[in-house]
């Protein structure tokens, strides 16, 4: 009877201790990316390294590790306890008919032990394997290439300043895969051929591809397209990538360069070579010189995933295109390209141009995928815009300066769009964000004020 009380498919998930907010989200979606349910028994602490999940099949936890960036690896979970004694018990209680499989005497294994928050020293490590010994491992122990890696895990707290005797929590598991953690450093913008001064980082590029379930074959779109960063990951996990920007120069890869020690842009540096610097041009479709706030697209349903970064007026500037008449008076005294006159454009219409824009162009089901910048003072979540076509699947913040952030919100399509919900969600939600129209001037205030004091003290 004990034995049946061991449920299958539990697993545990060790997690990075980085970009904590954003590791529920990106697990979430990749369980239903692959045809799992998150349940509401899951016995996860958010802020903890270590997560037991139920997830059907050993082959779907292999999926979710072929895709994520903030876990490090998962185990099948045989055994969890309080203290020692607790651990053993539990191991004794797990199946003996779903051990042996990787218990045969023609086997190789060994035992790895990893510890959160406290360092063993090897006497310790080798002691709490040998008490092990009751297990029936019939195997050969093989240090360098196993075929068989079982791990014990011991939790000792999020606390480096009180760390407890004992683990709080102790895990045994078979080790299964490991995360994509690697790719942060791979991808890494340090090296990438062709930046602007706001290309994202590659691991928070990678959590956007994950949250908006970008799957292989998929058309992925980026409105603010920039230097194309975003691409690269919905890039490599597959999919067909395009974006557009106002910006003539960075797309065509003209102008100033962002390295330190560079000038110019050389005559490679384009979106194009950055995919081609990791073998993924072939997903390349194309990136277009084009004006969100005026969309050039047929009507119907084009995107999988809009993933974009939108630009908050601070290191880049936010404008759109105006008509001739407005663009004749600043035309003359111009030399921007001539191509595009562009006047400002408020940070609140282009978060609803964009979400009218996902709306209408997002297949069913399919996700949205942004930054919103915050002024943390004034934050409250009725402040996120909505569209009636539109649900918020999450908001995870990520800190930018004391009382500045930007949050990354995931959004999915769950509606058809009618012609009628063109502007009908306007009046009740576009008042809310309307007061980060003033984003830049809060974030740089604290500047400002600095530099009028010193000019008032310079006048007396």
């Amino acid at each position: 009877a004990a034995a049946r009380r061991v449920p299958a498919g539990r697993f545990l998930l060790l997690l990075a201790q980085e970009h904590l907010e954003f590791r529920l989200p990106e697990i979430t979606s990749l369980l239903s990316l692959y045809g799992g349910q998150f349940s509401n028994q899951q016995e996860i602490c958010v802020n903890s390294p270590f997560w037991i999940l139920n997830i059907p099949s050993e082959e779907m936890a292999r999926g979710i590790m072929k895709r994520t960036v903030c876990a490090k690896s998962i185990f099948e979970l045989w055994g969890h306890g309080r203290s020692a004694e607790e651990l053993y018990a539990s191991l004794k209680n797990y199946p003996v008919d779903r051990m042996l499989p990787y218990l045969q005497p023609d086997s190789t294994y060994k035992i790895r032990i990893h510890t959160f928050n406290k360092t063993l020293t090897q006497a310790q490590k080798i002691k709490k394997i040998d008490a092990l010994e009751f297990l029936p491992f019939n195997g050969k122990v093989n240090l360098k290439n196993p075929e068989h890696v079982f791990w014990i895990l011991e939790d000792y707290g999020m606390d480096p300043n009180n760390v407890p005797e004992e683990p709080f929590d102790l895990y045994f598991g078979r080790w299964i895969a490991d995360g994509q953690r690697e790719l942060i450093e791979s991808y890494s913008v340090k090296k990438r051929h062709f930046i602007g001064n706001t290309s994202m980082d590659a691991c928070l590029s990678f959590i956007m591809a994950n949250h908006g379930r970008v799957k292989p074959n998929d058309i992925v779109y980026d409105p603010f397209v920039g230097t194309g960063g975003l691409l690269i990951s919905s890039a490599h996990f597959g999919a067909y990538v395009c974006g557009t920007d106002i910006d003539y120069n960075t797309i065509h890869g003209l102008g100033k360069a962002s390295r330190k020690n560079q000038k110019w842009r050389g005559p490679d540096e384009n979106i194009r070579a950055n995919l081609r610097q990791y073998g993924l041009e072939k997903y390349y479709l194309d990136a277009l010189v084009s004006d969100s706030s005026r969309p050039v697209w047929r009507k119907g349903m084009l995107f999988d995933a809009i993933i974009t970064d939108p630009p908050y007026g601070i290191r880049e500037a936010t404008r759109r295109t105006g008509s001739p008449k407005e663009s004749v008076k600043s035309a003359e005294g111009s030399t921007e390209n001539p191509v595009f006159i562009s006047s400002s454009y408020h940070l609140s219409d282009i978060f609803f141009d964009l979400l009218k824009f996902a709306a209408e162009y997002l297949v069913m089901g399919g996700r949205l995928v942004y930054w919103l910048p915050i002024y943390r003072p004034e934050y409250t979540e009725e402040i996120i815009p909505r569209h009636p076509c539109l649900k918020l699947i999450s908001n995870c913040e990520q800190m930018l300066s004391s009382h500045t952030s930007r949050r990354l919100i995931t959004m999915e399509k769950v509606k058809e769009f009618k012609d009628q919900d063109q502007n009908s969600y306007l009046d009740d939600q576009y008042m809310p964000y309307r007061g980060h129209n003033s984003f830049r001037e809060k974030y740089f205030s604290g500047v400002t004020k600095r530099i009028a004091k010193e000019e008032k003290d310079n006048q007396k």
